[in-house]
Order: C-alpha cells, then structure tokens, then sequence
C-alpha cells in the first residue's frame, strides 16, 4: 500500500493532555506512478486532501461521512474509503502538462456508485470568501459577479424558473485554478452560505425530488482539476466536460437589432400592430435583423396556427414584412392549454405528454392556471418529430423564418414525472437537453432560453427576462453578470435580453435606463429591441443609431470570436481577469467585461452617473472616445460619461480585419 503515515503515531499522542497538538490524525496516499497524494485528516469532521508533492490542492470536508478504516488502493491505481456502508473512490484521471491549456492539470474524480435510498452525503468546498473569487455556476435573478456571494440552501440543481435559472452547468471556478464538476447522473443538490453551511459551497446528492424518489441507489460523481491559473483550468474544463459549438449563429442577427414586439406590447399583437411596428423602425432609420411576433398569436396555446381575429393572413403579413426588408420570427413554447381542445386529445391520445407517477400530465406555465395545461415529452423521438413537423408548416405555409423558444426549464413538468416511458429516470435534466437539440435543427437565427449539456448547439442562448431596473434585483448589473456566467457554462452566443429590460411590473425602462443598457449591449453579440428610443425624444434616437452603428461596425471583430468558439471553445465575452489571470484586482470587477481579448467594455450601470472609475489590466490600451494611450494595471478615476458616451478601451496594435 502506498501511504505515509504523517501524524506522530499514537506514542506522541500520549502527550496529548500536556501538548494538546494530538487533535488529528494525517494519513497520505499516493496516486501510482505520480506525485499526486490524497490526505486523510480526521477531526471533528474527516476530510481529504488533494497534494502535488508538498502543494496542497484543495481541501474537502465529509459533512456526513466518517471512517476510521485508511484508503485501499485497487488493483486500477485508485483508492477506496469505506464507512462499513457506502464507499468513496479517488481516480486519478491526469496529472501532467495538457495541450491547449499552457498548464499542467491535476485532475482527480470523487465517486460513490452507491447512495443509498434516504442518505445524503455531502462533500463542503471552503470558498474562502475575501481571499478566493468564484466564477460560473447557476444563472441567477439576483446575479451576483463574482458568485461566491450566492446562497442556496438544499438547493436543487436543475435549470427551473424558480431564479432564472436556465443556464447552469454543473461547473463551478475559482481565481485559484480549481474548478468542480459534477456529472449529470448525480441528482444534485447544494448548499451555499446557508446557515449551517457558511463560506461553503457543499455538494450532495439524494434520490429526492424534482428527481425521482424511488432510486435505490443513486450516484455522485464530481471532479476535481486544478491547473496553473483560472485561464488554464477553464481551457482544461472545455476540452474535458463542456465541450464547444459545431458552428455559429446567423451574422445578420448580430449585426443588425432583433426587434421583438414583447417587451412594448406584451400580448396585445395583430396584424395591425406588427405592421406599424415594422413601419415605425422604418421611419426612424434603423436597421434589423428580424421583426419577432411574440406572445398570443396562436388560436389557443399549443395549436401552433394562426388566430384569425388577430392574424387574418398570416401568410400576406409574411410576405408584405419581407418585401420590407425584415425576417419574420416566431414565439414558440413547448406546452399545450387544456383548452385548446383538439390538440391537447391529439397529443394525449399518442402519449406525447408528460406524465407523472399517477398518469397525470397536469401541470402550470405563466399562461395557464394550475393543472390547465401540460407539456411535450422531448425525451420522446416520435414527439421531437411531431413537434417539428408542426414547426416546419409554419415556415411553409405561414412564412416564418425561425423561432424564439421559450422555457424548457425541468420546474415546467408534472411533480415527479415519468420520462422516456421509464419509472427509474434518476435525473429530469435530459429533457432540457432533448427540447434544446430538437428546436435547434431550426437553423442559425435559432434562440433558446434554457440549457443543459448543449454547448455543440450553433444556436443563441438568450438571458432569462430582465427587469426594468439597475441593480442586483434582475436589472441591468445581472445583464453583465449573466452573460459572463453562460460565457464560462460554455455558452458563447449569447443573446442578451430586450435593451431597457421587460417593463415588468408596470415599470418600463426610463430614458437614461434605456440608453445605458444599451450602451452595455454595444460589445456583447447581439442587440435585442422592443421597447423603442422615439418614444422617449430625439436625443434617445440620435444616441441609439450612434451606438447600433458602433456595434455593426465591430461585426466582423464578434464574428471571427465566434469563429474561434468553435474551433478552440474560447469564450466570446470574458471577465478581465481572462487576460490577467492571477490579477486580483481584475478578478473582483463585476461591471466592465471584455470582448475577445482586445476590447475592454467599461459602461455606466448606476443611476443618474455620469463618469465613472474603471480599472484597465495589463496591457497598453487606447481610449476608444479619445485615443489616450494607458499602461496597465491602472485605474482611469473619475472617467467622464454623460448620457451619449460608452467608456471602451482597445488594445494597442487591434485593428478591425
């Protein structure tokens, strides 16, 4: 067996009641063939301890295992600890220098095959707050960047409407080079600064719902990698887990504003309105890429046709758009009202539905009351091919270019569902996946809400609906924080949601909130519109087409980011830390952001501001308003920005191919 004993042995124990030194025992087992260790440490609690050589790694505490039996190494290199009930393995996977990375990479996998029925063990990572920041993890209402401010208590992990959370893998990182991941087939859940948890952030795992309760035996499998810098690890984490895109999203739509008529008329569309919508972006000089018919133009929820009274010629309406210069996109769902008769006896007399454990597909969205409605089983293939069917008439026969979809998050499906016609589905995250892959054969102008394990996808993923607000309450400080978050989940082509954010609440955005958000839209891939800037005055007008110009003029720049998410899986928005990656300072800023390597966006995000303090990394950067040339790290203090003006920076020597 290879291990060292590394306590003093019981002899020196003897001295405890004089000493008082004897308060753990430390044992040391080492990986073959490598100089990667794991530490046992028994205390009030046992933890393990990850080393290379003499470094520690990282250091987990058991919450609610115990053992006093030492590690047995397998006849594979791992080891094994066993409590008499459950066993926990340590594999390790690589240690070594990994290409792509510039870094060597200690990665080790923590696995238990056998989580008994009703037992929860929990494995606690200190986050170390004040002196270690943590990126990625869940999108979130209240988005705080960096995320080791979260807190979740026994918090299931799964894409759900319940804080915006459609996009977030099982993937947390840290500015020590230390990521977690955690594998799907883990019904997850976590703790994060709870009470009894604090500074933590603690994984378990139980068959408990929204998974299914009656797994006898669950899994709980994670990693743990630590590489030279969080650069390194991220890089690692892409090629080992998250994977990259197959291709990109349309050009078009991001050059040119999506113009979606939901945030300014909600559900009151028709023929009438789009048409002076269309007319309205018209008159006023400004471009697009599409025009989106948003919510209740279907004759009921889920019949995917037409309501006369609203759209008398849907198809005539398509066609006078297009002559006008406009793509036409549509407001697709996956569920079906159980008023909408025809269809939903259709569906359910073909199984298409979700069930749950009783036989019931009774469930609830935003547009229905409690068990009025249900939702599509895309675990199915007969359903994705139904669903598609349907989808594609729209596009033949009523002239649709694409979709944006909504919801697709696992809150949506009936209590304790039945998926893939199978009574043991340890985990509901497939069918986030299956509705993603299906609606995403719709092509490049494709937009999706939710996620999960579909980073191949050429599609964008658009943020959760934001408010009409500033701050960390869902307003236009999250927008930095989301798109930053899904950049580092492995989703680059993000989508950000309506500039102004969604009125909500009867509060729709002022003009300085309007004209700010969209100043912070300027270097993200892509410009979504619904409310529009001729409704506050000309100045809103003047200093929108200045800036939906700025943002067409680095088109070509976005495009070729987009280019290298595919070929490398490199993020296209990144934190400044990306290019400076042990700067601590760059590592704490949670309101300027970079596109690519080159562009640092520094946008005024406080209320009634109007200059602002920014902190430039290493690097030599030109003003983008005045070409002053800055060496960092620096900070530019009091960085003047009325109204009409977006603090960037370039990097010297880029220029626009």
């Amino acid at each position: 067996m290879r291990f060292i004993l590394l306590s003093l042995l019981l002899a020196s124990c003897c001295l405890w009641e004089a000493v008082h030194t004897c308060a753990s025992i430390e044992q040391r087992y080492k990986f073959p063939n490598s100089n990667v260790y794991v530490r046992l440490r028994r205390g009030d609690k046992l933890q393990y301890e990850l080393m290379k050589g003499e470094k520690s790694l990282q250091t987990v505490t058991f919450d609610n295992f115990d053992s006093s039996a030492n590690l047995v190494e397998t006849s594979s290199g791992s080891y094994q600890l066993t409590d008499g009930q459950s066993t926990v393995e340590f594999t390790l996977v690589r240690s070594g220098v990994v290409a792509g990375t510039g870094s060597e990479i200690t990665h080790v996998k923590v696995s238990r095959d056998q989580v008994l029925q009703g037992s929860q063990p929990r494995d606690c990572f200190p986050l170390k707050t004040g002196s270690t920041h943590w990126f990625s993890g869940p999108e979130k209402k209240q988005h705080y960047w960096p995320v080791e401010r979260q807190r979740h208590s026994n918090y299931s992990y799964l894409p759900k409407e319940l804080d915006n959370f459609g996009v977030g893998e099982r993937y947390w990182l840290n500015g020590d080079g230390v990521f977690l991941y955690v594998e799907s087939n883990t019904p997850l859940f976590i703790d994060q600064n709870s009470a009894a948890y604090p500074d933590q952030l603690c994984l378990s795992a139980i068959s408990a719902l929204p998974y299914d309760p009656r797994v006898t035996s669950a899994k709980f499998v994670y990693h743990v990698a630590v590489g030279k810098d969080a650069k390194a690890a991220h890089r690692y984490a892409v090629k080992t887990f998250l994977g990259q895109p197959t291709g990109y999203p349309d050009e078009r739509m991001v050059m040119h504003p999506v113009w979606s008529t939901w945030a300014l008329y909600k559900a009151e569309v028709s023929d009438d309105v789009v048409r002076d919508f269309a007319k309205q972006i018209l008159d006023n000089g400004f471009n697009n890429s599409q025009l989106e018919i948003d919510d209740d133009w279907e004759d009921c929820y889920g019949a995917m046709t037409f309501r006369k009274n609203k759209f008398p010629d849907s198809k005539t309406l398509t066609d006078d758009l297009k002559a006008l210069g406009f793509r036409v996109t549509l407001w697709i769902h996956p569920f079906i009202n159980n008023n909408c008769t025809a269809i939903y006896d259709e569906a359910k007399s073909k199984g298409y539905l979700v069930l749950d454990h009783e036989g019931s597909s009774d469930t609830q969205w935003w547009n229905s009351k409690p068990k009025d409605a249900a939702i599509l089983d895309f675990t199915k293939t007969e359903v994705q091919e139904w669903f598609s069917k349907r989808l594609k008439r729209l596009q033949d026969e009523d002239g649709i270019d694409s979709f944006k979809f909504d919801a697709g998050e696992t809150s949506w499906l009936p209590s304790d569902p039945v998926l893939q016609a199978s009574n043991s589905m340890v985990t509901p995250l497939q069918a986030v996946g299956d509705y993603v892959r299906t609606v995403a054969a719709f092509g490049d102008m494709v937009e999706v809400r939710s996620a999960q394990n579909t980073q191949d996808q050429p599609i964008f993923v658009r943020i959760v609906d934001k408010d009409s607000e500033w701050g960390w309450n869902n307003g236009l400080l999250t927008l930095i924080s989301s798109m930053l978050q899904m950049n580092l989940n492995g989703y680059p082509f993000v989508l950000p949601d309506m500039i102004g954010g969604n009125g909500y609440y009867e509060k729709p955005p002022t003009k300085e909130l309007f004209l700010r958000w969209l100043q912070a839209n300027v270097f993200m891939p892509a410009l979504q519109f619904s409310f529009v800037p001729w409704n506050f005055d000309d100045e809103a007008i003047a200093i929108s087409k200045n800036f939906t110009a700025l943002h067409a003029t680095y088109t070509p720049y976005i495009m070729k980011l987009f280019k290298r998410a595919v070929d490398s899986g490199e993020p296209v928005n990144v934190p400044l830390w990306w290019i400076a990656p042990t700067d601590e300072v760059a590592q704490s800023i949670y309101d300027e952001f970079l596109l690519g390597e080159d562009i640092i966006a520094a946008p005024v995000v406080v209320e009634g501001a109007t200059k602002r303090d920014i902190y430039l990394p290493e690097g030599e950067w030109k003003d983008g308003n005045s070409d002053q040339v800055y060496t960092g790290p620096t900070w530019v203090m009091d960085y003047a920005a009325p109204l009409d003006t977006l603090p960037y920076f370039l990097r010297v020597g880029f220029t626009l191919e």
